[in-house]
């Protein structure tokens, strides 16, 4: 059926990444595809041809096998309508052969890849499509021995991971299920099955009549519930195909790819995982793929070697397979020791040449150089049989050999049993800026012209994740790459404008300039300062770069105007292209441009004369002479600790000697740091979500439970404050409710209004119609508290009006909480922030954050660092009392001594005489705050005078507490004042 391609050592640049044009209308018309539409299938024809089916053949033989399996023939095929007009409508178990088969999955693939819905013709007409994936089974199955080459079986593997993809289609579910159910059980170990079994006692009752009834099942319940075990051994056996060195077919490369893709995908979803995680960790995969020569191969194996990471961190993944629940560490530990404590049984009862290992403590052994050295000594027999003791491999008779390699019963138990690194940890431990290995690593972030036909190593976003942080870290890798892709294009840009040439002595030389880059004059790190405890990188990584501003006043100002945590990118290059020529952008961007190392920074400020770095704030900055600049940045300090152990320990280069090119970004569109930090911090957090919304983010929990009505601790009164005028505003504004008044006295009925909505037991019975009246005030309830209103209408009708009076009702009703206002755009917060200032909300609660503070129209400062200053204000005049100490004192003691015995005292005294003079009410009075004068006790007595004295000296334990003042200020601005 054709020639099969073969790469050498030199793998041809790929297909899938080169850009093609778009045909025309009068090259669709010219095509023989066309043609066909036209007589039998096109839906604007009226009379068609009778269905034949040799058109099927002719059409998948001649356009769509001969071009092997072009995108656009099979692009033309979608387009008119093949699958919905000609192949499915007419599709019978009879007429059913492997070219009309393939036809179908090829289409199908070609509307996933297309982004189009895929499923609708099949779930109108969803009588045959269980023969139909029947036949897709078998045909997966099948070997080159019966016809079907191993790129159509790489067409059938891909439509089964769409397949196991669309859970939430019905049609699809009902097939998959009997694929991923309890029965697959079947193909472990006999051992191995006892064991899950023992972990999980309630499943073996279900086994009991799973095993009673396997007999009388036919042979396609029995294919169905091997179908994936087969799958596995099918596919080790064409990895083992591929030599270490020499030619190897790309449909072979492209084959274990996909295979591993749909392991990836079958591990990611809860559903499928629960009961095949277990059926692939006991046919040990993972270990024949890291010893395979594909994984060897350099340029062959690189994205299958992507691949296999993200399969072994699935397989491994903190998640217990039966509940779903995410593993904490603790429990990841106790697993880790489990294991390990059951090798060293099974070694100290069965292997006395393994004493050594089974007498010493967990943390001597568990490390991957400590088990190599401690099993590597023994016979290929022996391996065999601790790994069946441990239900890994079926038991070795006695006088038999084994017929396993000794490497890879090896790895069985080393992988097995090393210590791993915690998910948290691990991303820790990862930079958060890309790197040159990054950002031209076509497989995780693919060019503009990639057409979506090959295999990608990116996580997927689904409709369910297996845990919160499974979900959290899909959407960091996601978007980090996606930062990543709009860096490569703002590098190539300002390097090729730059032009960089050899010089005659071998060095760099610019012939261009850009207004995103200068040329960096001198670099030189300053600071690394120690670890933190329990961290391995360093606390932080300081700079200098100094660069030369020989340019025009405005690309001057820009320059100097970098701001604090501005993040900018560290480039060398090193060209081999002489003085002159000219720069290809349609070759190789690296190769060209002789591009070495990108590094990430951040921007700490300015440098002045004394070698300061110039603080923002509202006074004017220095006027520097001259056109040199200095900048110290911040450098990401899991790089540099990356760098510097590559440095030491293979004796790379050290980067940070190397930079000659600084490029910085827009600032509206470099703020991905920032936002990747703020993930990792909610990943680093136990508590991210309400335990209402965690499963409907999850995709798992019933979306309706997040509604009002459900919810525990329902609010049923709310205070409009100045919203409604009068009694008769709030009528009219509600026109069809009954509003009801608790006081009859009219001279009473002025605002604010404190509305009561009836509250209605969810779990009671139907209500009647007559009081759907009551429903409507419901919704209204829910549309209040949720504050979720969508507000619609053309300028100038009071859209910002309702924003701010929706939140000034917020923020009155709910004192102890915090109001988070995220607009578009800044001109729009400066509206709603101006407007909010106007209202009766405390100058102290309101908090702008971002670029756009300076454009607020007030003379105000409602930034994070007047705060603490504007929380002080307006306290009054204190008085002054001097403490007479010891000039040997510390400061930290003097001041822990003012706090305690003056201020004390002071307090004492001020407290006695104003409870004499003013009674103990006006004392009660008077300590309340402001904005709790609403609820003062009035009927309390002198017995609540000590008991409110002693929560206000609790109250300001936590203060008392933090001797340095740089804390206090930090306490102060964490905890009172809060943003509005």
């Amino acid at each position: 059926r054709g020639t099969v391609p073969v790469t050498t050592g030199n793998m041809e640049k790929d297909a899938r990444v080169k850009k093609t044009a778009a045909p025309s209308v009068s090259q669709i018309n010219a095509e023989y595809v066309t043609q066909l539409a036209n007589k039998y299938w096109a839906p604007h024809v009226k009379n068609k041809l009778p269905f034949d089916p040799k058109v099927i053949d002719d059409v998948y033989q001649k356009e769509i096998y001969k071009s092997k399996f072009a995108i656009r023939k099979i692009m033309l095929l979608e387009f008119s309508q093949y699958l919905e007009n000609y192949l499915w409508v007419n599709y019978t178990p009879e007429a059913s052969t492997n070219d009309y088969l393939m036809s179908i999955c090829c289409i199908v693939n070609e509307k996933f890849r297309e982004n189009v819905p895929a499923w609708e013709v099949f779930k109108k007409e969803p009588e045959h499509f269980p023969f139909f994936f029947k036949c897709v089974m078998n045909a997966t199955l099948a070997g080159e021995e019966a016809g079907v080459s191993l790129r159509e079986q790489t067409v059938l593997l891909l439509f089964m991971d769409h397949c196991f993809n669309s859970l939430e289609v019905d049609l699809i579910r009902e097939q998959v299920q009997q694929l991923i159910s309890l029965p697959m059980w079947m193909c472990l170990l006999p051992s191995r099955l006892q064991h899950e079994m023992k972990k999980v006692p309630k499943l073996q009752k279900f086994w009991n009549l799973i095993r009673k009834n396997y007999e009388k099942n036919g042979v396609e319940a029995k294919m169905e519930r091997t179908f994936l075990s087969a799958l596995i051994k099918k596919f080790r056996g064409i990895l083992m195909s591929v030599p270490q060195s020499g030619q190897v077919s790309l449909d072979v490369v492209h084959y274990c790819e996909r295979f591993i893709e749909l392991m990836i995908d079958l591990e990611a979803l809860l559903p499928t995982r629960r009961w095949f995680n277990t059926v692939l960790d006991d046919s040990h995969l993972l270990v024949s793929c890291r010893l395979s020569s594909l994984t060897q191969r350099e340029k062959e194996g690189h994205l299958f070697n992507q691949l296999l990471d993200m399969l072994t961190f699935y397989t491994g993944f903190e998640i217990n397979d039966q509940t779903g629940n995410a593993l904490t560490e603790k429990e990841m530990t106790n697993l880790h020791y489990d294991r390990i404590t059951s090798l060293q049984r099974a070694a100290f009862a069965h292997f006395p040449e393994l004493q050594d290992f089974a007498l010493s403590n967990v943390a001597a052994v568990d490390t991957r150089e400590s088990l190599t050295k401690q099993f590597g000594q023994l016979s290929p027999n022996t391996l065999h049989r601790v790994a069946s003791y441990l239900c890994l491999l079926p038991e070795l008779q006695e006088g038999q050999d084994t017929t396993y390699d000794r490497e890879v019963l090896l790895e069985l138990l080393v992988s097995r049993h090393e210590r791993r690194i915690s998910q948290i940890e691990q991303l820790n431990q990862m930079p958060l800026y890309p790197t040159e290995k990054i950002i031209w690593d076509q497989n995780i972030v693919p060019t503009e012209y990639y057409s979506g036909e090959g295999c990608l190593a990116l996580p997927k976003l689904n409709l369910q994740f297996l845990t919160l942080h499974d979900y959290l870290l899909r959407n960091f890798n996601l978007f980090r790459l996606e930062s990543t892709y709009e860096i490569r294009q703002d590098i190539e840009d300002v390097v090729c404008r730059m032009k960089p040439w050899q010089s005659e002595y071998g060095g760099v030389v610019f012939g261009g300039w850009a207004r995103m880059a200068q040329p960096i004059v001198s670099f030189s790190i300053v600071e690394v300062a120690k670890p933190n405890i329990g961290e391995d990188w360093p606390a932080r990584v300081r700079a200098d770069v100094t660069i030369n501003l020989n340019v025009r006043n405005e690309i001057k100002f820009e320059w100097e105007g970098l701001r604090k945590h501005d993040v900018c990118f560290l480039i060398t290059v090193r060209p081999n292209l002489p003085y002159g020529t000219r720069f290809d952008r349609r070759q190789p961007f690296v190769e060209q441009v002789g591009l070495v190392y990108v590094r990430g920074c951040e921007v700490q400020g300015m440098l002045d004369d004394k070698g300061r770095v110039i603080e923002e704030g509202p006074e004017p900055k220095p006027k520097l002479r001259g056109d040199s600049r200095t900048y110290r940045v911040w450098l990401d300090s899991n790089q540099y600790q990356q760098d510097m152990t590559s440095t030491i320990q293979s004796g790379t280069e050290d980067p940070y000697e190397t930079f000659n090119i600084i490029m910085r970004r827009k600032p509206k569109e470099n703020n991905f740091k920032a936002v990747l930090e703020t993930i990792r911090n909610l990943m680093n957090t136990e508590c991210v979500v309400p335990d209402w919304l965690h499963d409907i983010i999850l995709g798992y929990g019933d979306p309706g439970s997040a509604h009002y009505s459900k919810m525990p601790n329902q609010i049923s009164t709310l205070d409009f404050n100045d919203t409604f005028l009068s009694l008769e505003h709030l009528r009219a504004c509600f026109p069809d409710y009954a509003v009801k008044v608790k006081v009859d006295d009219p001279a009473l009925h002025i605002p604010p209004f404190r509305i009561t909505f009836p509250v209605s037991n969810v779990k009671g019975k139907k209500r009647k119609a007559e009081d759907g009246e009551d429903n409507k005030e419901k919704r209204e309830e829910g549309r209040i508290l949720l504050v979720e209103p969508h507000v619609v209408g053309p300028p100038g009708t009071g859209k910002t009006d309702v924003a701010v009076q929706i939140i000034s009702n917020v923020y009155h009703n709910f004192p102890e909480q915090r109001t988070l206002i995220v607009t578009h755009s800044n001109q729009a917060l400066n509206q709603l922030f101006e407007k909010i200032m106007a209202l009766d909300i405390d100058e102290r609660h309101l908090l702008r954050l971002g670029h756009g503070e300076e454009e607020l129209e007030t003379e105000k400062d409602f930034s994070s660092k007047c705060r603490v200053n504007t929380q002080r204000s307006g306290k009054g005049e204190r008085e002054v009392i001097v403490l007479h100490c010891s000039i040997a004192h510390l400061h930290t003691t003097k001041c822990h001594l003012y706090l305690t015995i003056t201020l004390g005292e002071q307090w004492a005294a001020m407290t006695g005489a104003r409870g004499a003079a003013c009674g103990d009410d006006a004392l009660i009075s008077g300590t309340l705050s402001d904005r709790d004068s609403n609820r003062q006790p009035s009927d309390c007595g002198a017995a609540c005078v000590p008991s409110i004295i002693q929560h206000l000296r609790s109250s300001m334990s936590p203060f008392k507490s933090r001797v340095n003042y740089s804390r206090r200020s930090d306490w102060v601005h964490f905890t009172q004042a809060r943003p509005a």
